[in-house]
C-alpha cells in the first residue's frame, strides 16, 4: 500500500484501519495529512477486498482539529487571514469530507479520545461511531472565531435535529461520551481497554454480509437524504435488479434454505 503523511494504512479481513498518526499533536491535522487522507479514503473505497472502513486515532487523542501551530507559522489553512483561499479555486471534491461522505464502503469512527473542531467533523461524517469513555466531541468552532466548516454545519441538524444542534454548535459544547451517547452522535460508549476489540466486532459482523448489497444500502440511504420518498424507492427498485443478478444473492437464499451461515465473495 502506498504511504500516506502522518497516517497509518492496515488491512486484514476485508477491514481498512485508517489511523491518523501524529499522536504528539493529537493528531491534529496538517495539508499533507488533508491530501493522504483524501487518498487512504479513495484507495480503500475503491480495493475490493476492502468491505469495511474504520478511521481512528494514534494516542490519547482522536483529532484535534487543524494544526494551530500551523496558522501561527503561516502555513496552515487560512493562514494568510483567507484572502488566498476566498479568490482561489480549489478541489474541495477532493477533500476529506466530500471524500468520506461519497465513499460507498462502511466507515466506523472508534474515538479513542478528543475530537475538536475538524476532528469533531470527521467523526461526524463516519457512518457509525465507537466511543472510548474517555473520549470527547468538542465543537468549539465559535470559540475561535469560525463555523463548522468540514461538513458538520450539514450533518449535526441531521442527525439530532435543530434544536439541539443549534445549541450545541451556538454554544460551542464539549461533550462528553455519555452525553454525546445520550444525544445520538455516538452508537456506543466502550471502556477503553474494549474500544479496538468491539469496534472490530462490529466491523467484521458488517463483513460478513453481502458487500454489494452493503454498499447499494449507503449508496440509497445516502441520496435519500436530498430526493424524495417516491424518487428514493424508484432509485432502490432500480439498485435492487443488479443484485438479483449476483452470484451474492444465489448464495444468501442457498444459505438461508440450508441454514448455514453465508459466505459471500463480492459478485
Amino acid at each position: 500500500m502506498s504511504d500516506y503523511s502522518d497516517l497509518l494504512y492496515e488491512m486484514a479481513d476485508g477491514i481498512a484501519t485508517i489511523t491518523l498518526n501524529r499522536p504528539e499533536r493529537l493528531n491534529a491535522i496538517t495539508i499533507p495529512m488533508l491530501t493522504s487522507l483524501s487518498r487512504a479514503l479513495r484507495d480503500a473505497d475503491l480495493d475490493r477486498q476492502v468491505r469495511v472502513i474504520v478511521l481512528t486515532g494514534a494516542g490519547r487523542g482522536f483529532c484535534a482539529g487543524l494544526d494551530i501551530k500551523d496558522l501561527v507559522a503561516g502555513t496552515g489553512i487560512g493562514a494568510d487571514g483567507g484572502g488566498a483561499l476566498a479568490t482561489a479555486r480549489f478541489d474541495l471534491a477532493g477533500s476529506p469530507p466530500v471524500v468520506l461522505h461519497t465513499t460507498d464502503k462502511p466507515v466506523l469512527c472508534a474515538l479513542n479520545g478528543s475530537a475538536a473542531g475538524y476532528g469533531m467533523d470527521l467523526a461526524l461524517g463516519c457512518d457509525i461511531r465507537i466511543a472510548s469513555s474517555e473520549a470527547k466531541l468538542a465543537a468549539v468552532f465559535t470559540k475561535r472565531g469560525i463555523l463548522p466548516e468540514s461538513g458538520g454545519s450539514w450533518l449535526l441538524p441531521r442527525l439530532i435535529g435543530w434544536a439541539k444542534a443549534a445549541e450545541v454548535a451556538f454554544r460551542g459544547m464539549t461533550l462528553s461520551a455519555q452525553e454525546a451517547l445520550e444525544l445520538g452522535l455516538v452508537n456506543h460508549v466502550v471502556e477503553p481497554e474494549r474500544l479496538v476489540p468491539f469496534t472490530r466486532e462490529v466491523a467484521a459482523e458488517i463483513a460478513a454480509n453481502a458487500p454489494l448489497a452493503v454498499q447499494a444500502t449507503k449508496r440509497m440511504m445516502r441520496l435519500g437524504l436530498e430526493e424524495t420518498f417516491e424518487a428514493n424507492v424508484h432509485h432502490v427498485f432500480l439498485q435492487l435488479l443488479p443484485l438479483f443478478q449476483t452470484e451474492d444473492f444465489r448464495e444468501g437464499v442457498r444459505s438461508f434454505l440450508e441454514k448455514r451461515p453465508p459466505r459471500f465473495e463480492g459478485r
